[in-house]
């Protein structure tokens, strides 16, 4: 057995060590450095432009504008292409604009020997502005006399609304009590390790070749080839070992530029890097919402209605736009499918930096909302939080409201058990039970949370592996599916051990993708790759594995299904103790036989026309101290049904990562906008507040195992669900510490201390 092993993974000594290499340890010689003219106010027009002086700096090898780019509009955001033009990205961007649409927009770039010519030739540039009132607040943004970001918007995105399960009105007149709330979420940086990255050149035929720290090199080659109107035939992205990306380079961001410049420049290596500063406002952020929510409860208190009303702020360009607030909004509809579930959307854009996919793509913003008002709706009739959620959440069997098909696994509520036993709840409860006076206070917490496996049926999800047997009787995996540290080239070289028969040690993953050579798939995104590129490799070690048995069954003269292979052998199926011949001598016969055989390879592609859900929670006991207004978190676990577990160490590790960043977005960090002038103050990881080691408590991680029967090894997805639940888990406990509501993100001293004084606290 491999699956279900805690094996090592196939880039942990690399990635330690630090012999891992990244896009910016690549170079060429004559490499030339690109840097951004970015605009120094958030909304208006570019008047005038004088690029002189700094093109006449010697070491300058070229400065372009607006006036210079392809006259082509284009979508940034990473989803694979639709066949359905109504189900499309919207298309909102040029390589570089005229009309700047937040303070930071890309107005021209240099092109320079190294960093210190650029930097000196940005300031030669001269630019005068014609300037517009900055929309950041929801009233500017959407008054009549606004002047649209986007001509023709209305600085609307899009909006939306359905209705499933029943008749809205209908329900709602029949409930015995609405509990009604509204929260509201903040702007969240993804601070992943390594900034944006890219470089390009042209090769010898012509063609654009890409290096980048992208999440999805073969989605990124179509856009570039829809920025530049170019063949995606002449384009070629490679993907290097990535520093993370949580979904920010999940849109293409830098690809178009550079390869842009490397044609505009006869083909020499262009490199355009970000710094921390510009990458915090020059790339993507979470959308920040505004959620309003009704529950409607009959008098036994079982859920029977939920009505959400959800604002999301796209801000500056549409890049994952509104698909964000309708992910999220179906999603939560998983974690109480039983209710009559109602949903209003709209999306909007304003002059702040664009936001985009971050990891669980509007889940958390929603679940907040949810699980907020759930804490209400079990207060007001004086139940257990816990048994409120015991009551009123998923179980298998259950059927979706809005795709009308059941949850065949769900380990909710036994998820709900565990982490109750973990938090040691009826111990803790029983004797915190009476009302607290203290200035410092304990609380207890929980969420739960509902996520996907992939975006099935709403994109199309295929996947594509190739594996080859070498002449030591080890197999070469090639995916297109991206490692960018989540753990994913371990786990599919886990499946395909564990179907071939080979042991582990004998799977070599090719981390990096190259769209010339590598089998297409979509990319890391939406917690896809174990459940739907795994399927496109189980498929593959099948066929390979058919393969090697039928060559060994020439040799042998044994019939192909009296053996199989074990370890790296080819043995007697009904006695694996009795070894035939080894797999390399399989593979050698195959190679170098002069009368049979040939190279043995597989590859298959996959469609998934499946996406289960995974189910979970968080528990979580605080101390608040109410003079200082901080939260200290004593302990805190998440437990989670993702089907079968492939690795439980990289598992835990997800979980754990994923707690981390949940409790930076309840406790510490906003992006913070001057909503006067659309700037931002702390674009920097010196004032915005990510928590580092000192401020993350022991981390609590454990797994109720379902087996799902339409993945070939039972698994669902993992990567992203540890980051929804924290929030409003702790959210709750300060509730049921000090009686105190917290309803909008993040809950920072600043925060609290509102709270705390409006409720007479302090």
């Amino acid at each position: 057995m491999v699956v279900g092993k805690a094996v090592q993974r196939v880039d942990g000594v690399a990635k330690v060590t630090g012999k891992a290499r990244y896009t910016d340890d690549f170079t060429m010689p004559g490499m030339r450095v690109a840097k951004y003219l970015r605009s120094t106010i958030s909304h208006g027009r570019v008047t005038f432009i004088d690029t002189s002086q700094a093109k006449a700096l010697p070491g300058v090898d070229g400065v372009f504008t607006f006036q210079d780019v392809p006259k082509r509009i284009y979508a940034t955001a990473g989803h694979p292409f639709s066949l359905d033009p109504h189900h499309m990205d919207v298309a909102d961007r040029y390589l570089l604009t005229d009309h700047v649409r937040y303070m930071g927009d890309e107005i021209a770039i240099v092109v320079a020997v190294n960093d210190l010519v650029a930097t000196k030739a940005l300031s030669l540039i001269d630019v005068e502005y014609e300037s517009y009132q900055p929309l950041v607040e929801v009233s500017d943004i959407l008054s009549k006399d606004a002047v649209e970001i986007h001509k023709g918007s209305g600085n609307i995105v899009k909006s939306h609304s359905f209705v499933a399960g029943g008749d809205l009105d209908a329900v709602k007149e029949e409930c015995d009590r609405l509990i009604k709330g509204r929260y509201k979420t903040q702007i969240v940086q993804h601070c992943h390790l390594e900034n944006h990255t890219a470089y390009a050149y042209m090769d010898d035929l012509d063609r654009i070749v890409i290096v980048s720290s992208t999440q999805i090199p073969h989605i990124a080659r179509r856009i570039v080839g829809e920025a530049l109107e170019m063949d995606v035939g002449f384009i070629r992205v490679i993907k290097p070992a990535i520093g993370g990306g949580f979904g920010n380079k999940q849109d293409v961001i830098l690809e178009p530029m550079v390869a842009f410049l490397t044609k505009k420049l006869d083909g020499i290596p262009v490199r355009l890097k970000l710094d921390r500063e510009e990458g915090m406002i020059g790339t993507r952020v979470r959308h920040p919402f505004d959620v309003k929510v009704q529950v409607g409860l009959d008098r036994e208190g079982t859920v029977k209605l939920i009505d959400f009303d959800a604002l999301s702020i796209t801000g500056a360009y549409a890049s994952h736009g509104h698909s964000i607030v309708s992910a999220g909004a179906a999603k939560t509809h998983y974690m109480y499918p039983r209710a009559v579930y109602s949903c209003k959307t709209k999306t909007i854009y304003s002059n702040i930096p664009a936001a985009g996919a971050m990891r669980a793509y509007g889940s958390p913003q929603m679940t907040f909302a949810i699980e907020c008002a759930m804490e209400e709706a079990a207060r007001s009739f004086g139940m257990d939080s816990v048994e409120f959620r015991l009551k009123n959440g998923a179980r298998a069997g259950d059927k979706s409201q809005i795709t009308k098909k059941p949850i065949m696994t769900c380990g909710l509520l036994d998820s709900i058990y565990k982490g109750k036993e973990l938090i040691n709840w009826d111990k803790k409860r029983a004797a915190w039970s009476a009302e607290q006076t203290g200035q410092v206070r304990n609380g207890l917490g929980v969420a739960i949370f509902s996520y996907g496996s992939g975006t099935y049926p709403v994109c199309v999800e295929p996947a594509s592996a190739r594996l080859i047997l070498n002449q030591d009787g080890s197999a070469h995996l090639q995916v297109g599916a991206t490692e960018i540290g989540q753990g994913s080239d371990t786990a599919l070289a886990q499946m395909a051990a564990e179907t071939l028969g080979f042991t582990f040690e004998k799977i070599h993953v090719v981390s990096a993708q190259d769209t010339d050579v590598t089998p297409f798939d979509t990319g890391s995104y939406a917690s896809r790759q174990t459940y739907v590129t795994g399927q496109a490799v189980m498929r593959t070690a099948e066929q390979l594995k058919t393969k090697i048995l039928a060559h060994a069954s020439v040799i042998t003269g044994l019939d192909s299904e009296l053996i199989t292979i074990v370890g790296d052998d080819i043995v007697i199926a009904e006695d694996p103790k009795i070894a035939v011949l080894s797999v390399r001598d399989v593979a050698i016969d195959a190679y170098y036989n002069k009368e049979r055989g040939g190279q043995i390879t597989a590859e298959a592609t996959y469609k998934v026309r499946n996406n289960p859900h995974v189910f979970g929670c968080t528990f979580v006991d605080i101390t608040v101290d109410i003079p200082l207004c901080r939260v200290k978190i004593n302990e805190i676990y998440n437990v989670h049904d993702s089907g079968i577990i492939i690795n439980p160490v990289t598992a835990e590790g997800q979980v754990h990562g994923g707690m981390a960043m949940g409790i930076g977005a309840a406790l510490f960090e906003e992006l913070m906008v001057d909503p006067d002038s659309g700037k931002i103050y702390n674009n920097n990881l010196l004032d915005y507040k990510v928590p580092t080691i000192m401020d993350i408590p022991d981390l609590g991680a454990a797994f109720i195992e379902t087996n799902e029967p339409t993945h070939p090894y039972g698994s669902k997805s993992l990567g992203e669900p540890p980051i929804i639940s924290q929030a409003p888990a702790i959210r709750n406990a300060i509730l049921d510490a000090t009686g105190v509501a917290i309803n909008e993100l993040p809950m920072s001293p600043k925060t609290i201390f509102k709270y705390f004084k409006n409720a007479g606290l302090i």
